[in-house]
This record gives structure tokens, C-alpha cells and sequence, in this order.
């Protein structure tokens, strides 16, 4: 395969509250947006252990999302404050071994947000595309 012809593949990890209720309304109303991305949804995004996305960029996925409510409109009240603070020390962590910045975003998206909902996606993907192809702690099938 040609890189003209390659695509990346983006895993999302989304709050069944918010994000994945925006993920919907953006279905439900038809907005357009790269389907390149495979969506995991959870309770929480404050339950997303950062050990998921590792094993996910070492079974070669290309880019993660993790995307959940607005802080302050949490169902759970606090976990997307503990998400915030998890995922800025976990983004210092991917920085020191090497993991380009980019390749695992994060965001906050409401279940009023179908429009941004896409525009994230639009966004992820392009920086990935970007990017190019993950080779940083991608694991080696033997041939």
C-alpha cells in the first residue's frame, strides 16, 4: 500500500454521557466526518486507565481520542476533573518515550455537540494523517 492510499485508524474512547450522545446526534443529523475512527464507549472518561491506549498504539493503531463531558457537567461529578488531570501527566509520559505529540488527544465534547463532535474527528484525523503511520511502540508480528 502506498502512503497516498493509507488511512489512519483512530481509536475513541467515549463517555456513554456526552461524547457518545454527541457522537450520535452527529449521526442522527447526518454531519460528515472521517470514518476512520472506532469508537469504544465507556461509563466515564475518568475510567479510561491510560494502559488502554498503550496497548492500543501497540497493536498499531494510529491515533487515540479520549473524549468525555465538559469539566463541571460530569454525571459522575468529578471524573472528567480526575481525566484532566490523569491525561496531562500521561501526555508528559507518551512525550518521554517518544510518542509524537498528537497521536493520543483529548477532548470534551457535550451530547448538544454533534457539530463538534465531527469537527474533533475532522481534527484528530488530519493530525494523525500528519503524523503518519504510528511505528513508535507498534509490536512486531513475526512474518
Amino acid at each position: 500500500m502506498t502512503d497516498q492510499q493509507w488511512e489512519p485508524k483512530i481509536l475513541a474512547f467515549l463517555c456513554n454521557w456526552c461524547s457518545y450522545a454527541g457522537a450520535d446526534l452527529a449521526g442522527i443529523g447526518r454531519i460528515q466526518y472521517p470514518p476512520n475512527v472506532r469508537v469504544i464507549r465507556v461509563p466515564c472518561s475518568g475510567r479510561v486507565n491510560p494502559l488502554y491506549i498503550l496497548r492500543a498504539l501497540q497493536d498499531g493503531i494510529d491515533g487515540v481520542l479520549v473524549s468525555g463531558c465538559h469539566p463541571g457537567d460530569c454525571h459522575y461529578i468529578s471524573g472528567n476533573y480526575a481525566a484532566r488531570r490523569k491525561f496531562v501527566l500521561f501526555q508528559r509520559f507518551l512525550e518521554h518515550i517518544g510518542v509524537e505529540p498528537g497521536r493520543v488527544q483529548f477532548s470534551w465534547v457535550s451530547a448538544a455537540e454533534g457539530e463538534k463532535f465531527a469537527e474533533v474527528i475532522r481534527g484528530v484525523t488530519e493530525d494523525v494523517r500528519t503524523l503518519g503511520p504510528a511505528k513508535r511502540l507498534v509490536r512486531k508480528i513475526n512474518e
